[in-house]
């Protein structure tokens, strides 16, 4: 089975300061990652390298792969296109850009375009629907007056419409109630189906009380101190990170 993603030796610098050790990661098709570990570890650093953040310095000899494509040096922009997606843990609003409009213009870019406005209207609404998102809300600029968990639907909503290769989605469950943190946890699990790799970075089990993920990595002092099955997050639950401290 070929990766969507891998990663290997993947050191990173922020201000002259290490940050990320030796991270070695790989994706296939359809599986569930869960990335875990206390603040500070380096979750979010490890997101927002793959995703392109150039404040994030790849040390040479690391490698990002997408796809078998070597992704280290391209712009955050070329990365979507090659089917990378990120679910960012503050989504930003951006005010006069509608979410319907957004949407229509990202799928005809990163996927076939639909054979007409109507077909993507139709499915766009069916999607928005099972993540309970009013339809006027697609009308409306992106995130702009969104409440936090209505901001996490609407990035769970997007993975849904763009169809990634990869989708990282950094703490999505923080700000939904349990209905939502349901709908949301639902909406990934389809994303899987349909072959898209997955990504989740948090701090508990909350999430992954609706989503089994393939494999459990725990980040500390950024470096992945332990891998294992779904269970791993149930210990770590239990116990939490004090025993992998190093």
């Amino acid at each position: 089975m070929k990766n969507i993603l891998a990663i290997s030796s993947l050191t990173v610098s922020l201000e002259d300061k290490v940050i990320l050790k030796n991270i070695n990661l790989k994706v296939h098709p359809g599986e569930i990652h869960a990335i875990m570990g206390p603040n500070g570890s380096g979750k979010s650093s490890l997101a927002m390298t793959i995703a392109g953040n150039p404040k994030y310095f790849v040390k040479r000899n690391s490698r990002i792969k997408l796809n078998t494509m070597d992704i280290a040096k391209l712009s955050p922009d070329k990365r979507a296109k090659l089917g990378l997606f990120m679910a960012f843990q503050q989504p930003l609003a951006i005010f006069g850009v509608s979410v319907l409009n957004l949407l229509r213009l990202a799928s005809t870019t990163t996927n076939s375009p639909l054979s007409s406005f109507t077909e993507f209207l139709s499915s766009l609404r069916q999607k928005a629907s099972a993540l309970q998102i009013p339809e006027e809300m697609l009308k409306r600029s992106l995130n702009d007056g969104f409440s936090g968990g209505e901001k996490k639907k609407m990035e769970a909503l997007q993975a849904q419409v763009l169809k990634p290769k990869l989708a990282i989605f950094d703490e999505i469950d923080t700000g939904l109630d349990i209905d939502a943190l349901k709908l949301v946890a639902k909406t990934i699990k389809e994303l899987a189906k349909k072959e898209t790799g997955i990504i989740i970075i948090t701090h508990y089990q909350r999430l992954l009380k609706y989503i089994k993920p393939d494999y459990v990595h725990i980040l500390i002092n950024g470096q992945i101190v332990k891998s294992g099955p779904s269970s791993l997050a149930q210990q770590v639950e239990k116990s939490g990170y004090e025993k992998y401290l190093i």
